[in-house]
């Protein structure tokens, strides 16, 4: 991941233009570095330093891992999953519900399922399952590569069927969930 966040992220930069300010991830970790006191009050840049470390998406320690990723997370993963039990789509929930910021201990993931997708690199439809506490929740479906048009139509059964699509509500703090 820090390879290819390293490699996209410098692509796009590099797409913006003579007027931008940054042109490269190192652009912006140093500029970061600079502006440390508006930029990162609360979090530092340990993942954004790590993947400047990295070298280009031919390393050969990327392909390796690369290749690696692909076979467990397609030929012996997800497709093997929907080969054997002839399935045209799995279902898993998208995330827990959403949480406050901490600042001493950061995130708190709970649940999610979208890794082997995105692994994969293949399709994943995520909609509306309902609240817990008042928080949103979703549910995922993903399936083979190229299986968008059916995902799609699972997904939309699915929306239509449970009518759990809420317009969002903004508070202002977390007791008024």
């Amino acid at each position: 991941m820090l390879y290819e966040f390293k490699a996209g992220l410098n692509e796009y930069l590099a797409g913006l233009g003579d007027d931008a300010p940054v042109a490269s991830l190192a652009d912006v970790i140093a500029y970061n570095e600079v502006h440390a006191e508006r930029e990162m009050p609360f979090f530092g840049q340990e993942i954004l330093i790590e993947a400047e470390g990295k070298g280009p998406l031919a390393e050969t320690a990327y392909q390796t891992a690369r290749g690696t990723a692909n076979r467990l997370s397609r030929e012996e993963g997800l497709d093997a999953a929907l080969e054997e039990h002839r399935l045209d789509a799995i279902l898993g929930p998208s995330g827990g519900p959403a949480w406050v910021t901490d600042l001493v201990h950061g995130d708190h993931f709970s649940v999610g399922s979208s890794g082997a997708a995105a692994v994969a690199g293949y399709p994943n439809v995520t909609v509306p399952a309902g609240h817990v506490h008042g928080l949103p929740v979703g549910v995922s479906f993903f399936g083979a590569a190229w299986s968008e048009p059916t995902l799609i139509r699972i997904a939309l059964a699915f929306e239509q069927a449970t009518k759990h699509r809420r317009p969002p509500r903004f508070r202002a703090r977390v007791d008024e969930v």
